[in-house]
C-alpha cells in the first residue's frame, strides 16, 4: 500500500481492532484570532451526548438543513455495473481503476424526525476496484432550490454523459446539470497532481453556498473552485501548487473560508486548518489533527472538527471523534466513539448531524448520529 495512496473512502484492510481515541490538549491564540475577533459565549467547552438519528443511508456523505428546516444528505449509493474500461478516456491508475457506474442511483434523503425518505435518486455512483463508492458528495440551497454536488460521474466512471459536477434537483426529483467540473478539471489541470493515485473526474467533497455563488472543494487534485448559478466555474485556490498533496475534504464559512484535509494514509494525525480568503490567500490556524472529513464554524466562533480515525493508521470503525476548539485555540475531544464518519453539520438546534457508517457498509448500512450539547 503506498504512503501516498489518496482514496477517500479506503476501508479494505482495515485494522479490526478498535484503538483508544486520543484527547487533544494543545492551544493556539493564533488560531482564535484567525476564526473570529468574537468572545466566546462559554467559557468551558460543552458536553455532548451522541444518539441515532436516522438510517437505512447508502453512503452517506455530506449533509445540511434546509431552508424548511428539515436535514438534506447526500449519499453516494451504491456502484453500477458500466465498466470505465470500455472507453476511450483517461483512466484511474491501478488498483483503483477500472470503476464501474450508474446514470442513476446516487441519492439525495430528506429527513424529518428521524424518518428518512427519497427527494431524488437521478443521480450518478460508481464504484471503483477496490469497493470504494463515489456519488452524491454534498448538499446546498440556493433561492429554496436544492443542488447536489456529484463526484460519481466522468468517463473515468464508465459515465461519459453523465459528468461529476453541480446539479439541480428539480420539483419533481429529476435533476439537471449547472456545472460540469469533469470537463472543467480536464481544461485546468492543478500544479502538481499526484500520478499515483490521479482521479481524472476528480473527487469533490465538500460544498457551501456564499451569496449566489456555489463554492466546491475537491480532494484529489486539491482546489477550491467558484461556480455561478449559470455553471461558470473559476479557480479560488490550488492547494497542490502550495501545500502539495493534502487531500482538502471538509470545509465551511464564516467570513472566510475554512478548509481541513484528510491527508495521505497511513494516517499520521498531521492533517491541518487551513484559512483561506475570498481571494485565495491560505493561513494555516491549526495543525496535529487526524484525518478531517467535516468542519464547522459556529456563530459563537467555537470550531467543531470531524476527525474519521484516531489512533490507528487506516481507517477503523469507533476511532471517529469530534474536537471543540475555542476562539482562545484551546482544544478537548467533545465526543468519540463513532463509526466511520464522512460528514458534519450543525442544525438550527444549535447541535450537531454527523454522517456515520459513511463507506463499508452494505445498502441501507449508513446512518446520521446527533451530537446533542450541552
Amino acid at each position: 500500500m503506498s504512503k501516498n495512496h489518496l482514496s477517500v473512502f479506503l476501508f479494505v484492510f482495515f485494522v479490526a481492532l478498535v484503538f483508544s481515541c486520543k484527547k487533544e490538549t494543545s492551544s493556539s491564540n493564533e488560531a482564535a484570532n484567525e476564526i473570529s475577533s468574537q468572545s466566546a459565549n462559554k467559557v468551558k467547552p460543552p458536553t455532548a451526548t451522541k444518539s441515532i438519528y436516522a438510517t437505512g443511508l447508502n453512503d452517506p456523505r455530506g449533509l445540511k438543513f434546509g431552508p424548511d428546516g428539515y436535514l438534506y444528505v447526500a449519499e453516494a449509493g451504491v456502484g453500477g455495473t458500466i465498466s470505465s474500461a470500455t472507453f476511450n478516456c483517461q483512466q484511474a491508475p491501478p488498483p483503483f481503476g477500472p470503476y464501474f457506474g450508474s446514470a442513476t442511483g446516487g441519492r439525495v434523503s430528506k429527513i424529518v424526525s428521524g424518518v428518512r425518505t427519497t427527494v431524488t435518486t437521478q443521480l450518478p455512483t460508481a464504484v471503483n476496484s477496490i469497493q470504494d463508492v463515489f456519488g452524491a458528495a454534498d448538499v446546498g440551497f440556493l433561492d429554496n432550490v436544492l443542488y447536489v454536488l456529484e463526484t460519481g460521474g466522468g468517463c473515468s466512471r464508465g459515465l461519459p454523459a453523465n459528468p461529476s459536477g453541480i446539479y439541480r434537483v428539480n420539483s419533481n426529483g429529476t435533476t439537471s446539470l449547472v456545472a460540469d467540473l469533469s470537463a472543467w478539471q480536464h481544461a485546468h489541470p492543478v500544479a502538481n497532481p499526484n500520478p499515483e493515485d490521479f482521479e481524472p473526474d476528480g473527487s469533490w467533497y465538500s460544498m457551501v453556498v456564499v451569496d449566489t455563488f456555489f463554492y466546491a472543494l475537491e480532494a484529489n487534485h486539491g482546489e477550491l473552485v467558484k461556480v455561478t448559478r449559470q455553471g461558470e466555474v473559476s479557480r479560488v485556490v490550488d492547494f497542490s501548487a502550495t501545500e502539495g498533496h493534502i487531500v482538502p475534504t471538509a470545509m465551511d464559512y464564516r467570513g472566510n473560508f475554512y478548509v481541513a484535509n484528510l491527508g495521505t494514509f497511513p494516517i499520521m494525525g498531521n492533517s491541518k486548518i487551513l484559512k483561506v480568503n475570498p481571494s485565495g490567500n491560505i493561513h494555516e490556524i491549526a495543525d496535529g489533527l487526524s484525518a478531517v472529513l467535516g468542519l464547522v464554524v459556529a456563530k459563537n466562533s467555537w470550531m467543531y472538527v470531524l476527525e474519521m480515525t484516531v489512533g490507528a493508521p487506516f481507517p477503523t470503525p469507533g476511532t471517529g471523534t469530534i474536537v471543540a476548539v475555542s476562539p482562545s485555540g484551546d482544544r478537548s475531544v467533545l465526543i468519540s466513539g463513532i463509526n466511520f464518519p464522512t460528514g458534519m453539520t450543525m442544525g438550527p438546534d444549535g447541535n450537531l448531524y454527523v454522517s456515520t457508517w459513511g463507506f463499508g457498509m452494505p445498502p441501507g448500512g449508513g446512518q446520521v448520529t446527533k451530537v446533542t450539547l450541552q
